[in-house]
């Protein structure tokens, strides 16, 4: 694929993000918004002959996207032919360019030895350039079943779902009890790593070719917009729940309940629902401005709290993580094609380290307790660091005595993961719930114990990435369709 001898004669160059300096500024997207496609195909060009392509196997891609093939037509300046194989397993394209932290990258056969192929570049490139010049476009089925589906859940599994039952012909109704489409898309990640005229874009693509939306609607809610879901259970030949996992874990500890202790999640959300609604000028939203902001949790949420603080105009920016930090280079016990358990710096990181010198992160901080100012605010967070053995194969945390220290903070962000799905959802259902309090359906059949209702997604599964909701909501659909139909043509 791409160049044979490519691989040797091309070095790895990612496409660069905006000037930090300039992106703090607003929520455009990091991204610069425009290709070079010269330097892309090049890109495209290291990508090796290499027999077993794991870039697309099960370490790779969860939605086994056709990887070597669309890299070799990019270098051959096959662009349009790229989009329609890379639309082929992937729904939204637009969406892992974006956002995927790309484990196809990790798992590429370049990557023993050398860096891996820019994967996640060509991928978002061939699906911008795929809008830009008019390719995408509805495509609206030429035969429509009597099979009606309810999907409750707009977030990436949810519109997968969707995507792929309408396009068998079925009548699908996606249900959101939030006031725009999209779930984790539109409102836990924010417009500088996801525009959210990217989103409805495709939105308004599913609903030209058929697809019902109700926002608003509180599936098994008591207030406001409620609907019934046994209501929908009888209106429907099948339902699929894709309400994501959205109950945060939380930290208790002495003072969680002093006013500017908040879930990641809530602060995130606000944040873009006040800037879609006015551009933060109806105040509807948790201001960082002129704070010290103590985020609690690493990953992609914690990031994204980090960037949005630091776009508010915070005084200050720390980041708590209980581990300690990753190496630069893969451990002996994190071979390829594992996802490298490196240490990285995500834009939120370098933005912090721009504007105030170092970066936010301080590994090893176990937090003891949320300091009250004597009105009821948060004045402060003690910590003690930790060290970690192994003992019997097994990691152990202990406290290390003398470490104590008192931290300011006015505004605190929990970010430390989920739990699961809300379960007043599904509850007057009788639904099977696992250990971990998911929905209780196996991978590959997606059927609860009810018959005729399915779960996918996080839901199912726990939290994890976009690119695995799309993946279990299009596998949803096509059991869906093998239930209503007898047999499936769904991939």
């Amino acid at each position: 694929m791409g160049k044979v001898t490519g691989f040797k004669e091309f070095k790895r160059k990612t496409e660069d993000y905006r000037e930090v300096s300039l992106r703090v500024k607003d929520y455009g997207e990091i991204f610069t918004g425009t290709h070079d496609i010269e330097h892309l195909k090049t890109q495209g060009a290291r990508c090796m002959d290499c027999g077993v392509p794991f870039c697309q196997s099960d370490n790779g891609c969860p939605v086994n996207n056709l990887i070597p093939e669309w890299n070799h037509l990019v270098y051959t300046d096959q662009w349009k032919t790229a989009l329609n194989r890379l639309h082929k397993t992937n729904n939204f394209p637009e969406f892992t360019g974006r956002v995927c932290p790309a484990p196809c990258e990790g798992s590429c056969v370049l990557g023993i030895t050398n860096p891996a192929v820019t994967i996640k570049n060509i991928e978002n490139a061939i699906v911008d350039k795929g809008f830009a010049e008019g390719w995408i476009s509805a495509k609206i089925p030429e035969n429509r079943t009597d099979k009606k589906v309810a999907v409750i859940g707009s977030g990436p599994a949810g519109l997968a779902a969707a995507a792929q039952l309408n396009k068998a012909g079925h009548s699908v109704t996606v249900y959101e009890r939030a006031d725009r489409i999209g779930g984790l898309l539109m409102y836990g990640i924010p417009n500088m790593k996801l525009g959210k005229d990217v989103v409805q874009r495709r939105v308004d693509l599913l609903e030209e070719e058929g697809v019902t939306f109700v926002t608003g609607a509180d599936v098994g809610g008591s207030g406001g917009n409620v609907v019934d879901v046994k209501t929908l259970q009888k209106d429907n030949d099948a339902l699929l729940f894709a309400t994501g996992a959205t109950k945060a874990r939380d930290l208790e500890i002495p003072g969680r309940d002093l006013k500017g202790v908040h879930f990641a999640m809530e602060f995130l959300t606000a944040n873009t629902k006040s800037l879609l609604d006015s551009d933060l000028n109806d105040g509807n939203f948790i201001s960082a401005k002129d704070k010290n902001v103590i985020v609690i949790g690493g990953g992609d949420t914690g990031t994204d709290c980090i960037g949005t603080s630091l776009r508010h105009g915070c005084k200050s920016m720390v980041n708590f993580e209980l581990l300690p930090q990753s190496p630069a280079e893969r451990a002996e016990d994190n071979p390829w094609p594992l996802w490298p358990l490196i240490h990285r710096v995500d834009y939120g990181h370098e933005e912090s380290a721009e504007r105030f010198g170092r970066d936010p992160r301080e590994y090893r901080i176990l937090t003891k307790e949320f300091i009250d100012d004597g009105n009821g605010n948060v004045a402060g967070v003690r910590i003690v660091e930790v060290k970690w053995a192994k003992v019997d194969d097994q990691w152990n945390m202990e406290e290390i005595e003398g470490t104590e220290k008192v931290w300011d903070a006015d505004l605190v962000l929990l970010s430390m993961g989920f739990l699961g799905p809300e379960h007043y959802v599904s509850d007057a259902l009788n639904i099977d719930y696992d250990a971990r309090s998911n929905y209780q359906a196996k991978h590959g059949k997606y059927t609860t114990n009810i018959e005729g209702i399915f779960a996918a997604g996080d839901c199912r599964r726990g939290q994890s990435l976009v690119v695995w909701g799309i993946n279990e909501g299009r596998e949803a659909a096509r059991e869906i369709d093998r239930y209503l139909m007898g047999d499936s043509l769904l991939p």
